[in-house]
C-alpha cells in the first residue's frame, strides 16, 4: 500500500518539473520577443531608405 503515495509523490515532482520548464520557455519567449521588437525598430528606417531607393529605380 506505500507504492500509492510514492505514485502521488513522483506525480506531483513531475507537474514540478514541468511548471519549472514552462516558465523557462515563458522568460526565453519573452526575452527573444524583445530581441525581435528592439531588432525592428533599428532595422525599420534602413528598411525604409532601402525601399525608397528601390522604388526610385
Amino acid at each position: 500500500m506505500a507504492w500509492v503515495p510514492v505514485s502521488v509523490s513522483l506525480g506531483f515532482v513531475g507537474l514540478v518539473v514541468l511548471a519549472y520548464c514552462s516558465f523557462k520557455v515563458y522568460l526565453g519567449v519573452r526575452r527573444f520577443g524583445r530581441e525581435l521588437e528592439r531588432t525592428r525598430r533599428r532595422l525599420g528606417p534602413k528598411h525604409t531608405a532601402l525601399r525608397d531607393e528601390l522604388r526610385d529605380l
